[in-house]
């Protein structure tokens, strides 16, 4: 397939007791590798709203979300016939607000949270690899990061 499949992906963020920025990941559930919560767009939603929704099924996730992607990234999805549809995903930041004790995938998933750096060593994919460190590095402090998930 040559197409694009387009996907949207949450970034739960929170900030620990030494104010330092971490990102909640979730394993996926054919590799176990660590990953954001994503899926693909969903029909009637818009696409952050779609975000939160994936966040909540498979992180178990609430809190504020942005309204703008802070980047894309792209990824091989492999599909159950073995092909591989090359996914462009936009990611929505989100500040965490509560964690779930029960979520709908908590059996098939994992859930941990990761500092910025070792997250974006967990990662396959480089282009995310490098939006996360972008969060690392600065590029978003945390009144922007604020501001962009503010309560809708």
């Amino acid at each position: 397939m040559s197409e694009w499949g387009e996907q949207i992906a949450a970034l739960p963020l929170r900030w620990d007791r030494k104010g330092r920025l971490q990102v909640l990941m979730v394993t996926s559930r054919d590799t176990g590798r660590w990953v954001m919560p994503k899926g693909w767009e969903m029909d009637g939603k818009k696409p952050w709203a779609a975000a939160a929704i994936e966040a909540l099924e498979e992180a178990g996730v609430r809190g504020h979300i942005a309204r703008e992607a802070i980047g894309t990234y792209t990824y091989g999805k492999v599909l159950d016939d073995g092909s591989v549809q090359p996914c462009r995903v936009q990611l929505f930041p989100m500040i965490a607000d509560k964690l779930k004790r029960r979520w709908k995938e908590r059996k098939q998933r994992k859930r941990r949270w990761f500092s910025i750096r070792s997250a974006a060593k967990r990662v396959d994919e480089p282009t995310l690899a490098e939006l996360l460190r972008s969060l690392e590095d600065g590029q978003f402090s945390k009144g922007t990061l604020r501001k962009l998930c503010k309560a809708a």
